[in-house]
């Protein structure tokens, strides 16, 4: 096991009511679950996302913790949070980097695995 990990995990889901095709707004709302997987307590600091829509335009979005928290997680401990995000396109991409402090004062860096968003597919 790895001294300094936390797994990062993405649901996604497709905003109609706050959307607005016709001006080409596609909000999105995604939950992460971010879980301890190392062996030392650590303390999330900061994100970096890399929002990217289907026209290959990027947003960069920077900042100090997550929805307000900066969690500090034992070992085997996860926090979950909710937030969301526009696009001009009716797909695209998120990963990133949460950057993040251990106890002893080790630094690291978790990855956010890249993910879709997307519009659900209609049956016509």
């Amino acid at each position: 096991m790895a001294a300094y990990e936390m797994t990062v995990t993405v649901r996604t889901q497709y905003l109609e009511d706050q959307s607005n095709p016709d001006a080409s707004q596609y909000l999105f709302a995604y939950a992460v679950t971010i879980k301890n997987t190392g062996s030392v307590t650590a303390q999330l600091i900061s994100r970096h996302w890399l929002i990217t829509d289907a026209n290959d335009q990027v947003q960069e979005v920077r900042g100090l913790g997550v929805v307000g928290h900066q969690p500090l997680l034992a070992p085997g401990e996860q926090f979950e949070y909710t937030s969301g995000t526009s696009l001009a396109t009716p797909q695209g991409t998120m990963r990133g980097i949460y950057f993040c402090v251990a106890e002893d004062g080790e630094q690291f860096e978790s990855k956010i695995p890249e993910f879709v968003l997307s519009l659900p597919r209609t049956l016509h």
